[in-house]
């Protein structure tokens, strides 16, 4: 089963803004995820930002804005199509994390405080690969992505966030139109040791 679900979890890209669950089921979903994400010594610094409806758009023009004056000309026809896949989706989970619980964390536990910005982020990971999880294993399509630095102040005015939030990466997602596409897998023997 688990096997069977892990395999589900894959970069989706065509997707559309029919949802096989109601808002308050993602919701939950994601509560879950949030309660349930290890972190170095309980630290709890990561958040969700989920963007629905006029939200969704809003964060996907800003981007596709800043793109546009960053991009090479003969880049940005892909990398702005690409972008407008994403906007059809249904919505999409932004990743941050509170570094004011960084801070808290370096002071508490001082003789760990060169570690602990790599370990917040190690549990800002396993809170991506927790939630993509669970939208896999409800039939919902996303892929995650990283545009968010384009426009991390932006969002923050417009969303009222917090400023001391750092934006980590953003993930779209919504109904399957289009499968993922076939993966290449590099030879397990040259990934995976097993000492006796």
């Amino acid at each position: 089963m688990l096997k069977d679900n892990l395999q589900k979890r894959r970069s989706i890209y065509g997707l559309n803004n029919n949802m096989p669950v109601s808002d308050d089921k993602l919701q939950q979903m994601l509560e879950q995820c949030l309660l349930n994400c290890p972190s170095a010594f309980n630290a709890q610094s990561s958040r969700l930002v989920v963007l629905l409806g006029e939200n969704h758009q809003k964060y996907w023009q800003m981007v596709s804005n800043a793109l546009k004056k960053v991009s090479a000309p003969e880049k940005l026809e892909n990398a702005l199509q690409r972008l407008s896949g994403f906007a059809k989706a249904y919505g999409t989970v932004v990743f941050y994390e509170d570094t004011d619980v960084l801070d808290e964390m370096a002071k508490k536990y001082a003789d760990y405080a060169d570690k602990m910005d790599k370990w917040l982020q190690q549990e800002n990971a396993m809170l991506q690969f927790m939630v993509w999880q669970c939208l896999a294993e409800s039939e919902i399509g996303a892929s995650l992505q990283h545009y968010g630095d384009l426009v991390e102040q932006e969002a923050k005015t417009a969303y009222h966030l917090p400023e001391r939030w750092q934006w980590v990466a953003e993930m779209p997602f919504g109904g399957i139109t289009e499968p993922a596409g076939n993966k290449d897998f590099a030879p397990l023997e040259q990934r995976l040791k097993v000492l006796k």
